[in-house]
């Protein structure tokens, strides 16, 4: 049986790795100034960067509604015998519930709630499509990235709180306690949802150093087998430096490097980095 993979760009894969394993993104879509854009289309993060330091306000996410992914199914479904579509986790956007939705209208459509975003969801989309190249059936698809979805370790450092303030996810007083301290909170994916967890304090590139050994350091529980590095980041040697410490306390079998898409984005802003990986 050949199965289509899908998945919503909140997953944040490069083309160089959509490409390589044949998978269909579905954009959401970024409203600048009542406008809207398809995510990584019609619209980059630079692009949402310099609208909001121009002062001209924020951009919304809308997600894909249930007639858009009705069609991407449809479409997929007159070349493979069935598609497994991954969404962004339901407890972030309502594209679970309209992908739900638009596929009790086929028989062969599978749709997984990955309870997470970005790269987090990228693991998961890029297993479902090497189980789909090795010819697994879709339910069989569906069941293990279910399962693969409770064993994700998903979190991010954010520089700065204005993003998160501007678009109502964060008040003006702990923003501007947070800028006044310097602190760099620590956003973790727990059980489908967004939580605080530890804040830091010192500059951006002293605090990641900080971030990067806690999350890996002395662990026994972690799956070796991928790691994600994703970031909103320009600065090409603490990249660099990110990489060389994750590989130096935990040896990988594969570290990717990509940058968040639109969504993470416009939620996080610039200088924004996570480390995304399976726990066994």
């Amino acid at each position: 049986m050949k199965t289509k993979i899908t998945a919503d760009s909140t997953c944040d894969l490069s083309a160089q790795l959509v490409e390589k394993y044949d998978i269909r993104i579905v954009p959401l879509q970024i409203v600048m100034a009542g406008k809207p854009y398809k995510d990584g289309l019609e619209i980059t993060p630079k692009e949402i960067f310099q609208y909001v330091e121009s002062g001209k306000g924020i951009c919304q996410t809308t997600a894909v509604n249930v007639e858009e992914y009705a069609e991407v199914f449809r479409q997929e479904l007159s070349r493979y015998d069935a598609v497994v579509h991954l969404n962004i986790g339901s407890g972030f956007s309502a594209c679970y519930q309209n992908a739900c939705i638009a596929a009790e209208e086929f028989q062969n459509v599978y749709v997984v709630d990955s309870k997470n975003l970005s790269t987090g969801m990228g693991h998961l989309v890029l297993d479902a499509a090497l189980m789909a190249q090795s010819g697994a059936e879709p339910e069989k698809i569906k069941d293990a990235m279910d399962e693969a979805a409770g064993k994700l370790e998903a979190s991010f450092v954010i520089n700065s709180l204005k993003y998160l303030h501007k678009g109502g996810r964060c008040s003006a007083v702990a923003a501007l306690g947070a800028n006044l301290l310097q602190l760099k909170p620590c956003i973790e994916v727990i059980d489908g949802k967004m939580d605080v967890g530890k804040k830091y304090r010192g500059s951006f590139e002293k605090v990641i150093r900080q971030y990067v050994e806690d999350r890996l350091k002395d662990r026994t529980d972690i799956d070796d087998k991928r790691i994600f590095i994703t970031s909103t980041c320009s600065d090409r040697q603490l990249l660099d430096t990110v990489k060389a410490l994750v590989v130096g306390f935990v040896e990988f079998k594969e570290v990717i490097e990509t940058f968040a898409g639109c969504t993470v984005s416009n939620h996080c802003g610039p200088d924004t980095l996570g480390i995304l990986f399976y726990r066994k």
